[in-house]
């Protein structure tokens, strides 16, 4: 049987995908983090104020979900435009609610999103998995041309695709469409900030003046 090469960007984007992953297997605790400092910044939708932020808190995150849980669980903690996003696995409703309740606590947090699932925590094999799903995603979003994909931030876990970024509705609505197309997709849960049409054009950078 013969089998046909991948897409050149999506061999890069799982390229890439897999060195993280074996760089964080050890990790139980993930960072969503801003690729702060990184040409990516110039053209996210947050301002530069906001990303930094972001990473605070996703750090911020992580330590105090660590003195919670210890090793008992495996938690993604991504925080974009100051919405926290909880995913992964805990043992307990108590650590649940005990994770939620000290992320919110800390500064600059607008709102968060709980979705750690009660249960053991998942295997690497599965997580794995949603790494390739997550690289999919992502390279679905630059194929596609008609959606700006440095917009979203996409997060998997279990096989549900969580979908982040300050988009129009219009936006989100491609996205989603896009992302429930992938094989293997369980479910697309939307934590989108949505903006208007006349919002995100003030966001476009203005041609200089003549």
């Amino acid at each position: 049987m013969t089998h046909s090469p991948l897409p050149r960007r999506l061999a890069a984007v799982l390229a890439a995908a897999a060195a993280v992953t074996a760089l964080g297997a050890c990790a139980p605790i993930v960072v969503g983090g801003a690729m702060v400092g990184s040409a990516l910044m110039v053209t996210d939708r947050r301002t530069s104020g906001a990303q930094v932020e972001d990473q605070a808190i996703e750090l911020k995150g992580v330590n105090r979900a660590r003195e919670i849980v210890g090793d008992r669980g495996h938690i993604n903690i991504t925080s974009y435009n100051r919405q926290v996003l909880l995913t992964g696995e805990v043992p307990s409703d108590a650590d649940k609610a005990a994770i939620e309740q000290n992320v919110a606590r800390i500064e600059n947090v607008r709102s968060i999103v709980n979705e750690l699932g009660v249960m053991g925590a998942s295997s690497l094999t599965s997580r794995s998995n949603d790494t390739i799903l997550t690289s999919k995603v992502k390279a679905s979003f630059v194929d596609a041309k008609d959606i700006f994909a440095n917009a979203f931030k996409v997060v998997t876990e279990r096989g549900t695709v969580y979908l982040m970024g300050r988009v129009t509705e219009r936006e989100a609505t491609r996205a989603a469409d896009l992302t429930r197309s992938i094989a293997g997709v369980q479910k697309v849960v939307r934590v989108f900030e949505i903006l208007t049409e006349a919002e995100l054009a003030d966001l476009q950078p203005k041609p200089a003046p003549k």
